[in-house]
């Protein structure tokens, strides 16, 4: 871990959370939560100022955090849109901050140095199917104001290259900086009638495939499902696919194809699943299996790897990254190598195991407190040189 700078004068920073829609969680929700508190930790000088929408989660209460709620988060998105672009950099400069996180967005009204977080980029290629307006969107911001940025944070080195190929002009202001795990909740260690929860909770058994994720077109599900349904049929009643995750419109679409290969008793959608049941799924879960065609860095692997599932994932580059060589990567375009590769976690313990012990090791080496210092100084660094020369 990078050495701690020095303290110095309090610094007060900026946090926009607005645009998270507290019913639809995400990887957000907790990163910036996390990020906040080791800060607060390796810190002592920090103070934090959050945005966060007035029906918005904020797990971390603390004395040198103030909540603002005076503004709408995304489930009323024009309103929130109009607030962060306009009125949240006001607040904030009026409050004392030094600086303004930001994710995906330099603010039109910007008042004061803004560090933007990059963590989505599939705007980029239209084959991942986000929607028109978002692509719109985000493709005019980025034309529009990512170049103000005075500091931009993205984390991994797949995401990195991608930003520097679209915008030339953020190379200088770029860093890189990997996502943290919460050890203290993702681990291998199962609590009291674990097992026994799970099945009643979710009618499953230990020993299942897993899939925990929004059901985007660009997680492409539908191939898992397609390699999934040449297994032989004695693989697939042994080993049921559970798929846990959210937005009906996309997962109506994979249950359709369910019925269409005739696998619908073998697969089981548990739908949206509040944050005390992922780890346990992790864990009693015979493989994880991402076959999402695009990420900035995938988080969910690195949890199922830290709970002892052995991962299998789509061979991308930013999972060949992210795994570096602890998980099994495979076409997913190609249904009879997906199945090759399940069937031989099933049939072969051994392979199973060492995909365990290599994801254990990778796991451990992403951490909130890397993630903090790496972020913090940065920030802090890019602020230092923006001070006036000390007159001698």
């Amino acid at each position: 871990m990078p050495a701690l700078p020095d303290a110095a004068s309090p610094l007060k920073l900026g946090l926009s959370m607005l645009c998270e829609n507290p019913y639809r969680k995400t990887g957000l929700s907790t990163m910036f939560p996390e990020f906040v508190a080791r800060a607060l930790e390796l810190f002592p000088d920090i103070e934090w100022l959050v945005f966060a929408g007035p029906d918005q989660d904020w797990p971390v209460p603390h004395a040198r955090v103030r909540v603002d709620r005076q503004f709408p988060s995304n489930e009323n998105l024009l309103r929130r849109l109009t607030a962060d672009h306009f009125h949240v950099p006001v607040a904030a400069r009026a409050a004392g901050a030094a600086a303004l996180l930001t994710t995906g967005f330099v603010p039109m009204r910007k008042c004061l140095p803004t560090v933007l977080h990059v963590f989505s980029l599939q705007h980029l290629d239209p084959a991942n199917r986000i929607g028109f307006a978002r692509r719109t969107y985000r493709k005019a911001v980025m034309k529009r104001s990512w170049t103000k940025a005075d500091l931009v944070i993205t984390n991994s080195r797949f995401a990195a290259d991608q930003i520097r190929s679209a915008v030339p002009a953020l190379a200088d202001k770029l860093v890189q900086s990997y996502e943290g795990l919460q050890h203290d909740q993702f681990h291998t260690r199962a609590g009291p009638n674990e097992t026994e929860r799970l099945r009643h909770r979710f009618a499953v058994t230990p020993g299942y495939f897993l899939w925990v994720s929004n059901f985007y077109p660009y997680k492409q599900a539908e191939l898992l499902l397609d390699g999934y349904a040449r297994l032989p049929q004695s693989i697939r009643r042994s080993h049921p696919l559970v798929m846990a995750g959210g937005w009906s419109e996309f997962r109506d679409v994979c249950n359709a194809r369910v019925q269409q290969l005739g696998i619908a008793d073998d697969v089981n959608f548990l739908g949206w699943i509040d944050d005390e049941w992922v780890a346990p799924l992790y864990r009693h879960a015979l493989a994880f299996c991402l076959s999402s065609r695009e990420e900035t860095f995938g988080r969910c692997v690195i949890e199922a790897m830290a709970c002892g599932a052995p991962c299998v994932v789509n061979d991308i580059p930013i999972m060949r990254e992210v795994t570096d060589g602890a998980a099994s990567v495979v076409n997913f375009r190609e249904p009879d190598r997906v199945a090759a590769a399940l069937a031989q976690l099933a049939a072969e313990p051994d392979a199973r195991a060492a995909l365990v012990q290599k994801g254990l090791a990778r796991a451990r080496q992403f951490t909130f407190e890397r993630l903090a210092t790496e972020r913090i100084t940065a920030i802090r660094k890019l602020l230092d040189s923006r001070k006036p020369a000390a007159r001698a």
